[in-house]
């Protein structure tokens, strides 16, 4: 769904960390893990950005300040209006998650596991949280998770907060049904290596169009390629090839 939405807040979390809230129509957004992709001036491919929040009337985007794109991010104000492609790819599927769902954040993957994690609790499920962070000055949205009643741990690389050391060093030590991640490659792996249980992988690609069209973010499954924007971003353990 195309449409011109408000912003309404746009503000740093982080040095690199910004949160964007919008005024929008939601309805087309299904699942938790689902995207917008965004038009902004002067540059030619929108940016696809993962949902973190949303209500009928508004959604919540957090974003890292990494290239032209999210750095032209940081100077909007409100009221700018922007125009986004709405509710785009298969978010996460809650319905295999059993009781005790384990939700694993590294970095600027945690934002989309925010939503996921009212959307299982809603379900009644028991769920807890790792986020996974380089450092302390990089922490974001412990305290948010921590409100929702969910147990959360916190690991950073070099022990500056929480404990040291990477979000499978947790992991293991941990009693799950069914577990959700989004991240970086690195920990993916890691996470494919610790797990023992089936769970959902949700991916990162560059994207041309966002919907489907281009297949200039395919990647290969075991099922063949397939496309992140639209047939992900989120894929199931057992379809991933290593």
């Amino acid at each position: 769904m195309q449409q011109i939405c408000r912003v309404l807040e746009n503000a740093p979390l982080t040095p690199l960390v910004w949160k964007m809230r919008l005024s929008a129509d939601t309805s087309a957004i299904t699942a938790p893990g689902q995207f917008v992709n965004i038009h902004l001036p002067g540059l030619y491919l929108r940016r696809p950005i993962s949902i973190c929040d949303w209500d009928e009337e508004s959604l919540t985007l957090i974003y890292k300040v990494v290239g032209k794109g999210t750095d032209a991010m940081t100077r909007i104000k409100p009221p700018h209006r922007l125009d986004l492609l709405v509710g785009l790819g298969n978010g996460y599927d809650t319905t295999k998650s059993g009781q005790k769902p384990l939700l694993l954040g590294g970095g600027v993957g945690v934002p989309p596991l925010y939503g996921l994690c009212k959307a299982l609790l809603g379900e009644g499920k028991d769920v807890t949280v790792i986020l996974g962070f380089n450092a302390r000055e990089e922490l974001f949205y412990e305290e948010e998770f921590k409100a929702l009643g969910v147990k959360v741990f916190v690991t950073t690389v070099d022990g500056s907060y929480g404990e040291k050391g990477f979000v499978t060093d947790v992991m293991k030590n941990l009693d799950y049904t069914y577990f959700y991640t989004c991240g970086p490659g690195p920990m993916f792996r890691a996470i494919e290596k610790t797990a023992v249980t089936s769970g959902q992988f949700s991916f990162e690609a560059r994207m041309g169009c966002g919907f489907g069209a281009c297949m200039g973010c395919s990647m290969e499954t075991k099922s063949g390629a397939k496309r992140v924007c639209k047939d992900g971003p989120v894929f199931e353990r057992e379809e991933i090839l290593w």
